[in-house]
């Protein structure tokens, strides 16, 4: 094998090394969605979730699992608001519910906008304990989506969820708490038409 052969063969598999790196970081890319949300799913971690428009909405007080649909817990909601974001958050009822798994409750939160500008935001939502997190279903929630309030603006925030039956016995009391954070840049241009 002459210098000439054995250089073209080095360059071939340089060549074959190259394009499988650049396979498997493609590869990797795209499955890193997929990946995050399962490593979130098994750790607990509740991330945002999407709300398709085509699903249905479901009415307070309706039992929609069967199981120990008359098992009490108490439901502590929470909403912090970013310094950055000039918005209040209220609960238009208390900040604690005795709810019954397997029932839809509703709840609304207000947000009243108190700057002169309009101001987009996002809630983050938090299930504790984290064991908790796969039985707490929301159903509507204002988490699914950027809200955008104009200056001056109040608006109420409807949240639906139902606790599983299934929800594990020595869980008695779960909180939900929303982080709600300013969106930098958000398009406001529906509030300007």
């Amino acid at each position: 094998m002459t210098d000439k052969e054995n250089l073209q063969q080095k360059n071939r598999r340089t060549l074959v090394l190259l394009s499988g790196l650049v396979i498997g970081m493609f590869a990797f890319g795209f499955a890193l969605v997929p990946l995050y949300n399962l490593i979130c799913q098994v750790a607990g971690i509740q991330s945002v979730a999407v709300r398709s428009a085509a699903e249905p909405l479901v009415a307070p007080d309706t039992v929609i699992e069967s199981g120990d649909t008359e098992r009490l817990l108490t439901v502590k909601l929470d909403a912090s608001v970013h310094p950055s974001l000039p918005w209040k958050i209220d609960l238009k009822q208390g900040s604690k519910l005795e709810v019954k798994t397997g029932k839809v409750y509703e709840v609304v939160f207000t947000a009243l906008n108190r700057s002169n500008d309009p101001v987009s935001a996002q809630a983050i939502p938090s299930v504790t304990p984290w064991q908790a997190n796969p039985y707490f279903n929301k159903l509507e929630c204002f988490c699914f989506n950027q809200q955008t309030l104009a200056g001056g603006e109040q608006s109420e925030m409807p949240l639906r969820f139902v606790i599983s039956p299934k929800l594990p016995k020595g869980i008695n009391s779960i909180t939900l708490s929303y982080s709600v954070m300013k969106i930098e840049n958000a398009p406001l241009a529906q509030l300007s038409q």
